[in-house]
């Protein structure tokens, strides 16, 4: 490469980092902005995270793929630019098994700092106990269906309905990374501080704050969503 070609790419690599950098410092203040106008603007603060295309008016819908005006953005897996103590209740539905679990255990200790003393927090993910119990013979009718469901959606029917495939899926089909049962849903949950915790089906709470609030059931149908979600709520002490 000729030094004036390798000086123009260095100039141009050099103009595209700063138009990155300025992107990133426009997103972060346009994100601060909003977040602090949510909250002057909510006496009940509740944040989503992980929205997706499920907006819940009077929440804070975010998301890691945010589109303007609709979500802010908000990485799961990193620490949240928002005050301690500042949210009532905190909601993620389907999200929190995309992450390691260290990522994981870091996203409960965040939920647990913005919470308000006496704040809740309600998660909606796969169970796996559930997805183990497929491994037992002979199924169920309802675990059958399952099988028939996520073979037919995103797997090759013209294999057969086979557990290997159905059980790998939760991870290289659906982009998972830990999958938890309840009694490690629990304890990490306990470990980041929480406490008061109760199951609950998807869309069942004696909280109206989270009475109705899953969406997964529009995809998968509800009583697939029903078969394999598990739901957990806990108190901030």
């Amino acid at each position: 490469m000729s030094t004036k070609r390798a000086t123009r790419s260095a100039v141009s690599d050099g103009v595209r980092r700063l138009k990155r950098a300025i992107r990133r410092s426009v997103g972060r203040l346009t994100r601060r902005r909003t977040i602090e106008s949510y909250v002057r603007s909510q006496s009940v603060r509740k944040l989503q995270i992980g929205c997706g295309p499920n907006l819940l008016e009077g929440w804070l819908n975010s998301d890691v793929r945010p589109r303007p005006g609709e979500r802010v953005l908000l990485d799961a897996a990193k620490p949240f630019p928002i005050d301690a103590e500042t949210f009532d209740y905190v909601y993620s539905e389907h999200l929190i098994e995309h992450l390691a679990f260290d990522q994981a255990m870091s996203m409960l200790r965040e939920c647990h700092r913005i919470l308000k003393p006496g704040g809740r927090i309600r998660l909606a993910t796969p169970n796996l106990e559930t997805i183990m119990k497929l491994a037992t013979t002979p199924w169920t009718e309802l675990q059958r269906e399952y099988i028939e469901f996520v073979t037919n959606r995103f797997l090759d029917p013209s294999r057969g309905y086979r557990l290997s495939f159905v059980i790998n899926a939760q991870y290289g089909a659906f982009g998972h990374r830990f999958l938890f049962d309840p009694e490690t849903l629990e304890m990490a949950t306990r470990e980041a501080g929480f406490d008061g915790i109760s199951w609950w089906e998807p869309g069942k709470s004696n909280d109206p704050h989270f009475a109705g609030v899953e969406s997964h059931g529009k995809v998968v149908g509800d009583a697939m969503n029903r078969f394999t979600t598990m739901v957990l709520e806990a108190d901030r002490g």
